[in-house]
């Protein structure tokens, strides 16, 4: 069995998952936790188990349309929504934790005034921030930059 995906309206996966499960499609929404809060892995978009009736789906309370290949719906394959089902705990998908900088990892930074160099990363410094120690003229001098700015070192 294949997949389609379905496009829905800004935040509006559940009502459109309610009344594509009242018209007997079988409804896969994805979700993760936020905030200790259950949240669409993917913000709007569901994936609709494939039959040949499709028409009544694109006029459906909540949906915008499906994602087409030339005519009729792309289908996505089993593998790829059997490997996220397959990571789902209690309803929700448990994605990989993002490795975590300790004080002392190299790092390099990837965008922004000083992208390319090297640094130590030395801690955070607020909401999104770090703190780096970066080797400027010959002596270490202490930057706060973005977060996402900085690139682990394997």
């Amino acid at each position: 069995m294949a997949y389609w995906v379905c496009q829905c309206e800004t935040a509006r996966e559940n009502v459109a998952s309610h009344f594509l499960s009242q018209q007997n499609y079988a409804v896969y929404l994805p979700r993760i936790k936020i905030r200790h809060r259950p949240a669409p892995l993917f913000p709007g978009y569901l994936f609709i188990a494939a039959t040949d009736f499709w028409y009544p789906i694109k006029s459906t309370v909540g949906v915008i349309d499906l994602l087409m290949s030339g005519e009729h719906p792309a289908k996505l394959k089993d593998e790829i929504v059997n490997s996220i089902k397959a990571k789902e705990k209690n309803g929700v998908v448990k994605l990989p934790e993002p490795k975590r900088l300790k004080p002392g990892d190299r790092i390099r930074i990837k965008q922004g005034s000083f992208e390319g160099h090297f640094a130590v990363f030395e801690g955070m410094n607020g909401h999104d921030r770090s703190r780096v120690l970066l080797d400027l003229l010959g002596r270490k001098v202490v930057v706060v930059i973005n977060k996402s700015d900085v690139q682990q070192l394997a």
